[in-house]
């Protein structure tokens, strides 16, 4: 197993939702420039984005660690997936809920009003339309969700170990007509994080835009590994990001902590979305309305019924639950021999242990955020690391 080898871009797995939205973003996220000697603070402006660097020597930013993209797949006590999640029940009643609440809005609710007024002949026309835009609709949706799948199925993911303190990349490569796949293996504290602000062009203007990127530039070689994401915010890329350094530091041990905020996961659950997730939240739902009965929440029990009975009730967290399956044995048969080997875990006296220096400044960017919470994190970072007499 290599510790590096050739230049490759990773790209992690994308849910249905950033796929669509994707498709109004033209220009790519800016690139760090990976020979500049970077640390956690530096901040580097190209053109009008902004990359606030996150790493080498990953400190604590002090938010909260949120997987909102579920870009995480599996975690355990020695190892964490990145880049490749888990499918998501959502895309599946989006899939299934927009084609059937057009058929039902046609069918049913315009009727009405058109029975109200006698126009039979109006009604014959808006029958096949709504066959046809349903059908239509379906058909989009369907296509979509394959496209998603067939992305799980080839993306890649990032494993951070946190018991040996490194992180491994898988690298394809072409050889004598061939892929060739070789793992890369990455000490932690070497990594490179960076938080993207930038903007983009789309058909309705400039849009603000923002990324979280992971990778690493031999200092020898400069031979540079990669993997970018789009998020919705700021504060969801550092959120991101704190989920990889807090796993990675031991202060996080479960997928439930930064993927479940509702609380929709019961002990003994999977680790992914499926019909459980359905069958928990309508039990909450019964539970706070015995807890604390209003107007308002009979409204939205019934908002939340007809959404579950127009999206065929737990028929997306089946089809989410049966394409998990399928995705993790397909990709058990891809793992290589020598990354599974990597992966065991360590008996606890061999664990690696974190870089003095590490401790040192994280120690006093907590300090110094108790101090002044409202201070941004590249302020605090730099004062750290003056306080400590660390150079650059």
């Amino acid at each position: 197993m290599k510790s590096m080898a050739g230049s490759s871009r990773l790209q992690p797995q994308e849910t249905i939702e950033q796929l669509m939205a994707k498709k109004t973003q033209t220009e790519p996220l800016p690139e760090p420039t990976p020979g500049q000697p970077h640390r956690a603070g530096d901040i580097e402006r190209i053109g009008t984005s902004k990359i606030t660097y996150l790493a080498p020597l990953p400190l604590p930013t002090d938010l909260s660690p949120v997987d909102f993209s579920r870009v995480v797949g599996e975690m355990n006590d020695a190892w964490l997936d990145y880049g490749v999640g888990s499918p998501n029940v959502f895309g599946y009643q989006f899939a299934i809920g927009v084609p059937l609440f057009f058929i039902f809005f046609s069918l049913v609710m315009v009727p009405l009003l058109l029975i109200s007024i006698m126009d039979w002949q109006g009604y014959q026309i808006l029958l096949g339309v709504a066959v046809m835009g349903g059908g239509a609709g379906f058909l989009m949706s369907w296509f979509s969700i394959r496209r998603t799948h067939r992305n799980y199925l080839k993306a890649v993911p990032i494993r951070f170990h946190r018991q040996r303190r490194e992180v491994c990349f898988i690298v394809k490569e072409q050889r004598l007509g061939h892929e060739v796949e070789e793992p890369v293996i990455v000490p932690w504290e070497s990594l490179m994080a960076w938080a993207v602000e930038g903007y983009g062009a789309t058909q309705y203007g400039t849009t603000q835009q923002y990324g979280l990127g992971i990778g690493y530039a031999h200092p020898e070689t400069g031979k540079w590994l990669k993997t970018e994401g789009r998020m919705a915010g700021m504060a969801l890329s550092l959120g991101e990001w704190e989920v990889l350094r807090a796993y990675m530091e031991h202060e996080l041990h479960s997928l439930d902590e930064v993927q479940d905020p509702l609380g929709l996961r019961e002990p003994g659950d999977p680790p992914y979305l499926g019909v459980h997730t359905i069958r928990n939240a309508q039990r909450k739902l019964h539970e706070s309305l015995r807890e604390s009965p209003s107007l308002w929440r009979y409204f939205y029990a019934a908002g939340w019924y007809f959404y579950h009975a127009l999206t065929l009730w737990t028929l997306p967290g089946y089809l989410a639950e049966r394409e998990h399956k399928a995705i993790q044995r397909q990709q058990s048969q891809q793992r290589l021999p020598e990354v599974e080997e990597w992966s065991k875990p360590l008996p606890k006296e061999q664990w690696a242990k974190p870089s003095e220096e590490l401790v040192r400044l994280s120690a006093e960017v907590r300090r110094l955020r108790e101090e002044t919470p409202h201070r941004s994190i590249e302020e605090i970072f730099a004062e750290a690391y003056r306080r400590q007499g660390v150079e650059a």
